[in-house]
This record gives structure tokens, C-alpha cells and sequence, in this order.
């Protein structure tokens, strides 16, 4: 533990009913130093933010700021201590119904030593007095309402500078400002790393821990698995300990692709980033890795006419493809098995044979009334197929495990032909077995299709893909046969160290 620390975390713990998110987390925040703080989904980094910011209590540990205990009970009280958090989600820093000028002000009107009465003019002087020193040049008589989502996080940011925080804790602050806006944040954090502020850097992106961290802190399963300092970060060492083990590529028999079924050409998922080309064969399974935040869930709702890309070309089977809804996606053959089946999946009152022949409702009916035993027997042959352990397919999705709801919305998509199935985190949440179920099942059943899946954790795309895509910074930079894979190389691009874009074409 360092002797300098302004902020000190020991052995904090945090649980949620028998689920133990922090399992004694070990900090130091110094002053006038960056710590990036990376993780992978649920490793626990959004917990142990709400712990520092006041929302969430802790169940053990202790935090010191300055030598002194930090026991907020709210986050306002955090605040006041001199602990700042700009949090990932913009809405939780602004308030849109109110211009720039009231939410760069707005902890002052409201907090100790408010005046009585509001005076617009005082107001907007301070403001300006904020907005300068963070080189922020929105007019700020605007709604924020009216203003960008870029702008938004601007402003988000600024106010939280008013403070003048001893502590500093940003979450994923650059995911939606472009380049000359993340260079205005840069410029900000090197001054007030200058005037000793201790700031919890919190991001996957390689370009931003490159340019701003002093020491990577490395957090999987709610305890830290790595720490690294010195003037030669170890980027990759850093990934591997948040995957949590070093990673190797295990041998499977990998497939040669038929004719193309999908190709993008200068494909561009924002304003600012580099386009991309690729394509998809038939037969073949190709999975597209990554650090979170870089990209591969943006590309999924693309593909699957959930999100507007902003660039480039589609074809699917030689024709344009423009989907802008999902339903004109799924008419076209494109199904997305969705991220997190809590909420863009699965319909936890409904039982399995209703859940799988959701979407396909149409198909399924005659003069709008669908036939129940169609559905059941369909459902009852998804069961079989991917070993959903179940009493009935009459059973509700929400007696279900897991592991097997994530085989019911696997099994929805495969009841139904299709030319592009798209998964994203199929296997999130999902213990060994029913990976590998799912996985025999992708491959089993590929001929006739393409197959894109988006993973974050590199054993699974080993065990399914055969072929690897690494995309970081929202765009394509490796490409890998899966047989004989260096995965040196393969860490290095997903560690952001190769920037050279490779095309798949």
C-alpha cells in the first residue's frame, strides 16, 4: 500500500443477497496521479463507484480521504467530503429541463450557504467562471435538452469541476466525445493531476489509459487481480489479469467459409471513427473480440437494424441492406440474440414455448390465430436440442436458471431459418456446460447461414469461432484464422497496440 495515498480503500466488501459483488477490495488513490481502473462486465466497478459516491453503503472495509474516515451516507455528502464521481450514465450529472448556466451552479444553489433569493445574472457569472476554466464553449442560455449527447457529457464534466474535488472519479467519461472533446478533458485532468487532485480513471479504452494512466489497476469477480506502475505500463498485462488467466487458443476444426452471405465496406459505427470493411461467409462462425466499450454491441444492433451506422455500405446476399427497425431486419433473415435477455429478451411471465415463438407469431397463425400445439412441439424440440433443463416447455421463463433462459433465447433464433444470426455476450452469465451446449448447438446447426458472435472473453471465441475479429476504438483492427493463432499478437491489438485496420474482404 503506498504512504502517500489521499484516498484509501481496505478490504471493502459489498454483497447482494447471497451474491458477493466486492470481496475485499484493496485501493490507493495519490495525488497528482491517473489510476485507471479496468474490468470486464460485472466484475464490480459500477458497485464499488456507488460505495465512493455515496449511493451504495458498504458491508466491511474501511475508507480513509486524507487520513480521515469517508463515511458518506449520500452522494451529496461525498460531494462536500471533496469525493467527485462523473458517472458513465450523462442523465445522473445534468438535468435536462434546465439550461448550461443553472446545472454548472446548480450544487451551489442548492447546497450549504444558498442564497434566498436567484439572481440570474450572479448565476451566469459563475457559470462562465466554471465554463472557462474548462474551455467549455456551449452558449449557456442553452436548454440542455437541445444540446448534443457530446455536449452533454461536456457540461456533466464541467459542473462536476466546480466542486474542486480532492477526489476525482470518472466512468468511461470520453464514450460519447470525439476526439477534440476528449482532448479538452485530457488537458483538464493534466491540470488538476498538477494541483494533486487523486483521480479514479475508469475505461476500456486503450488510447485514453495510454495517454492519461500512471498505475492500471485491474479488478475481476470483485476483487483487484492486478497492479501495475512504473514509467512501462503492462498493457497486456493488464488485459490478462482482467480476463482473470492467460489466455491460449484451443484447437478446434475450423471451417472454410462458402460464398459471402454479408459484406460491409467503409463501415463507420460514429461520426469520429475509422471505417471498417468485413465480410461473413456461409457455414462458417466468426467471433468479433474485444475490451467492452470498444464497439462490438454498436456493430451488433447495426447488423441487426436496431442502430444506424454512420457510414459505409451493407449487402446481404448481394443486395443493399438498410435495415432501420429490427422486424424489417428479421424479414430479411438477420436475427440478434441480444445482450442482456432481462431486458431485450426474455418475457419472464411468459413460458418457454410462448418466449421462443414470440417473434414469429405471424409466421405461425392463420386468420390471426396461432396454433399452440405448432408452437409447443417447436419449443420441445429446442429443448431437446440444446439440453434446456426443464419439466415442460410449458414451464415460465422465470422458474428457469440462467444458463437455461440463455439456451431458450438461443434456441428462439434457431427455430427459425436464417441467412445472418447475430449473438452478442451469448455465453454472459451462462456457466461451462451450458457454454458448451450452446456452443456444439451454433456450430452444429451453421451450414445455411453466417454466424457473427461478439465476446468479450477470448476462451470462448477459441472454443466456437472460426475465424477471429478484434475490433478496438469502434473499429476492425486484426483478423485471425482460428488454427495456430498468435495470441501475443491477438493481445496486443485488443490491448490497442496495433493500429493498423486489417479488412476482412
Amino acid at each position: 500500500m503506498s504512504d502517500n495515498a489521499v484516498f484509501r480503500i481496505e478490504g471493502v466488501r459489498k454483497s447482494f443477497g447471497a451474491v458477493a459483488v466486492l470481496q475485499g477490495v484493496h485501493l490507493d488513490l495519490k495525488g497528482g496521479a491517473v489510476t485507471a481502473l479496468m474490468g470486464a462486465n460485472g466484475a464490480g466497478k459500477s458497485t464499488l463507484v456507488r460505495i465512493l459516491s455515496g449511493v451504495y453503503p458498504r458491508d466491511a472495509g474501511t475508507i480513509t480521504l486524507s487520513g480521515a474516515p469517508f463515511e458518506p451516507s449520500t452522494p451529496a455528502e461525498a460531494i462536500r467530503a471533496g469525493v467527485v464521481t462523473v458517472h458513465q450514465n450523462i442523465n445522473d450529472g445534468v438535468v435536462a429541463d434546465l439550461d448550461v448556466a443553472t446545472n454548472l451552479t446548480l450544487d451551489r444553489l442548492n447546497g450549504r450557504g444558498a442564497r434566498l433569493f436567484f439572481n440570474p445574472q450572479r448565476v451566469r457569472r459563475e457559470a462562465a467562471q466554471v465554463a472557462s476554466r474548462m474551455g467549455l464553449t456551449i452558449d449557456l442560455k442553452s436548454s440542455i435538452n437541445d444540446l448534443s449527447l457530446a455536449d452533454r457529457q461536456m457540461v456533466a464534466i464541467a459542473r462536476a469541476m466546480a466542486h474542486e474535488p480532492k477526489v476525482l472519479i470518472l466512468d468511461e467519461p470520453t464514450s460519447s466525445l470525439s476526439s477534440a472533446e476528449a482532448d479538452r478533458l485530457f488537458d483538464l485532468v493534466d491540470r488538476l493531476k498538477a494541483r494533486g487532485v487523486a483521480i479514479l480513471y475508469i475505461s476500456h479504452r486503450m488510447s485514453d489509459i495510454r495517454r492519461l494512466a500512471d498505475s492500471i489497476v485491474s479488478l475481476r469477480d470483485g476483487r483487484i487481480t492486478g497492479r501495475f506502475e512504473g514509467p512501462d505500463l503492462d498493457y497486456e498485462g493488464a488485459v490478462n489479469a482482467m480476463l482473470g488467466r492467460k489466455v491460449s487458443a484451443d484447437a478446434i476444426a475450423v471451417r472454410e467459409a462458402n460464398a459471402p452471405v454479408f459484406r460491409a465496406h467503409g463501415l463507420k459505427l460514429s461520426e469520429h471513427s475509422r471505417p471498417f470493411d468485413f465480410e461473413l461467409g456461409e457455414g462458417e462462425i466468426v467471433a468479433v473480440t474485444g475490451l467492452v466499450g470498444v464497439g462490438k454491441s454498436a456493430l451488433a444492433e447495426v447488423l441487426a437494424g436496431a442502430r444506424m451506422p454512420a457510414g459505409g455500405q451493407m449487402m446481404l446476399d448481394g443486395a443493399r441492406y438498410v435495415p432501420k427497425t429490427t422486424g424489417q431486419a428479421i424479414a430479411r433473415g438477420v436475427f440478434l440474440v441480444a445482450k442482456d435477455r432481462g431486458i431485450s429478451g426474455i418475457v419472464p411471465d411468459f413460458n418457454i414455448y410462448e418466449n421462443i415463438s414470440l417473434p414469429f407469431l405471424r409466421r405461425l397463425s392463420r386468420f390471426g390465430i396461432s396454433s399452440r400445439g405448432t408452437e409447443r412441439q417447436r419449443a420441445r424440440r429446442q429443448i431437446s436440442s440444446l439440453g434446456v433443463v426443464c419439466r415442460s416447455e410449458r414451464d415460465e421463463m422465470h422458474t428457469l436458471s440462467g444458463g437455461n433462459q440463455q439456451k431458450v433465447m438461443v434456441g428462439r433464433w434457431l427455430s427459425e431459418p436464417s441467412r445472418l444470426l447475430v449473438l452478442d455476450e451469448p455465453f454472459q452469465g451462462v456457466d461451462i456446460v451450458a457454454r458448451r451446449d450452446i456452443g456444439e448447438k451454433l456450430r452444429s446447426s451453421a451450414n445455411g447461414r453466417a454466424t457473427i458472435l461478439f465476446l468479450t472473453e477470448l476462451d470462448e471465441a477459441f472454443e466456437v469461432a472460426d475465424r477471429i475479429l478484434v475490433m478496438s476504438e469502434q473499429t476492425i483492427v486484426g483478423e485471425h484464422r482460428n488454427s495456430g493463432i498468435d495470441v501475443e499478437r491477438l493481445l496486443s491489438e485488443i490491448a490497442g497496440q496495433s493500429s493498423q485496420q486489417v479488412s476482412a474482404i
